[in-house]
């Protein structure tokens, strides 16, 4: 089956936009997000929404949501972009993955934790009366977008709130975002989110010494 060229959806979609459309921009982490603001606030009037119970341990919480605010706070955008999150339950992430606990990265663990992250932002996108929700993992060359935008158009679907197609790495968006990380003095972590992704990350390091 042949890939979908999501990029060029987007700039479509854009190109045929009316207004300023209300976005829902799940966000996994400030780095991540940075790009996806600077290019997407032309466009919309975001509301970054942080919901990640994935993350391990509880402090990374903290410390991200706490980046990501900063970074809202100091970015200058067209169109206004705003905060909201849904609080740190953990349990969430790890009733979600049950049984998957030994899957690599990247795998049937990583669908379930997208499929949790991204239903939550189709159900908040909803509640707020957002024209469209769209997420910032599709940045990440280590996510696989094709899957991402699968599973964000089938909750469109559910949901009745329009998904935004993604993939933001292209047109050098995650190098972009490196950029806007050492612009702003983003705390950058070294593994995606997880305690599996940590300990992961851990052991590579190990195996490389």
């Amino acid at each position: 089956m042949n890939k979908i060229n999501y990029q060029k959806k987007l700039d479509e979609l854009i190109a045929s936009l009316d207004g300023t459309p209300k976005l829902l921009l799940h966000s996994c982490c400030a780095p991540c997000s940075s790009y996806c603001i600077e290019y997407l606030s032309q466009y919309f009037e975001i509301t970054v929404f942080y919901y990640n119970p994935n993350l391990y341990p509880d402090e990374e919480y903290s410390r991200r949501s706490s980046e990501q605010k900063r970074l809202i706070s100091q970015m200058k955008t067209k169109y206004p972009v705003t905060y909201t999150d849904e609080g740190f339950d953990s349990a969430e992430f790890y009733r979600a993955v049950k049984g998957l606990e030994k899957e690599p990265e990247g795998g049937a663990r990583c669908r379930k934790c997208f499929e949790l992250r991204l239903e939550r932002t189709a159900k908040k996108a909803k509640e707020l009366s957002c024209d469209f929700f769209a997420t910032t993992l599709t940045i990440s060359p280590l996510k696989d977008a094709q899957l991402l935008n699968e599973i964000g158009t089938a909750l469109s679907e559910k949901y009745g709130t329009a998904w935004l197609p993604s993939d933001f790495k292209k047109k050098n968006g995650y190098k972009r975002s490196t950029e806007l990380s050492r612009e702003y003095g983003l705390y950058r972590q070294d593994y995606c989110g997880c305690v599996f992704s940590k300990l992961e990350r851990e052991t590579s390091k190990n195996n490389t010494l």
